[in-house]
């Protein structure tokens, strides 16, 4: 015990970590998923940027820590989007490493420490994820994945992964239904969730592109990161519980707008020169007959 509380010192004497956590309508989970935080080893200063929320996550917030060394509450006057959101702040940190968490995300004690060191060990990772669970503790979808190119899309539309299960080529760009790597390994994408950025890699690449309002920023970031020449990493032996959708459980439909315009964008940024035309255009097809679907589910559901 006292051992792991000496790493957690040394390690953290060493990397220190800013944490940003972008809120919106959280409620009480935000209280929640700051107290994990502070509580955790080390002395992470820890941001939070709330988009105008319209709930009383941030009185909450404030009442539990009125006046806390560590915790820096900013709050905007309109919704700015997670990517922007997250950026608005980048200037006021001065750290080794940046964290950016969602405020549905209950770290460990360790998680922190743990992180960072095995980021020390790996210096081509420009970035790092976590195991990042449901809280029924099963393994979420997009925590570890390939990058999700045009063709791979289409695999994944038309489960052409299920009829050739054991086809490199038709393999389902999310990982989750493999085996976990018994330890630390380089993938093409990680969870958005949980995102541990080296601050180097980061002043390299330059921040999230605010372009996407919502969903696939962490695509594109992923991308960019790899084409500067840096790795990103993969941890299976720590772990976070991500209570996916709390802070769009009231707006899924607006939601799921911001996802499949931020997936257009993503198609069309990165795909245009390398792919024909037409699978493009078909891919982009593919995502707003999704979208169009999705929406008539939900109208009925409510």
């Amino acid at each position: 015990m006292w051992l792991a509380k000496q790493l957690g010192t040394d390690i953290m004497q060493k990397a220190d970590i800013s944490i940003i956590i972008v809120n919106y309508n959280a409620g009480s989970t935000l209280l929640n998923c700051v107290q994990h935080v502070l509580q955790a080893q080390g002395q992470a200063q820890v941001f939070v940027v709330d988009n105008a929320s319209e709930d009383d996550s941030i009185t909450i917030l404030k009442k539990a820590y009125p006046n806390h060394a560590r915790l820096h509450i900013r709050v905007q006057t309109e919704n700015l989007g997670f990517a922007a959101a997250s950026n608005s702040v980048l200037n006021e940190i001065d750290s080794d490493y940046v964290l950016f968490l969602n405020p549905d995300c209950m770290i460990q004690n360790d998680t922190l420490v743990r992180c960072l060191s095995e980021m020390e060990k790996q210096p081509q990772a420009g970035m790092a994820g976590v195991l990042v669970k449901n809280t029924d503790g099963s393994e979420q979808r997009s925590c570890r994945r390939d990058i999700p190119t045009p063709g791979k899309a289409l695999v994944r539309v038309f489960h052409l992964h299920r009829l050739f299960p054991n086809h490199a080529r038709w393999s389902n760009f999310e990982h989750s239904e493999r085996p976990l790597p018994e330890k630390p390994v380089f993938l093409e994408g990680i969870s958005g969730a949980f995102m541990l950025v080296r601050s180097t890699a980061l002043e390299q690449v330059g921040a999230m592109d605010e372009r996407y309002f919502l969903h696939c920023e962490d695509l594109d970031w992923f991308i960019r990161f790899q084409q500067a020449g840096w790795k990103i990493l993969f941890i299976p032996d720590i772990s976070v519980e991500h209570s996916q959708g709390i802070c769009s459980q009231k707006t899924p439909l607006r939601i799921s707008w911001y996802k499949h315009r931020g997936m257009v964008r993503y198609y069309q940024k990165f795909f245009q020169q390398a792919y024909p035309r037409p699978l493009l255009w078909a891919v982009i097809a593919a995502v707003w007959v999704r979208f169009a679907l999705l929406s008539v589910r939900n109208v009925f559901m409510r």
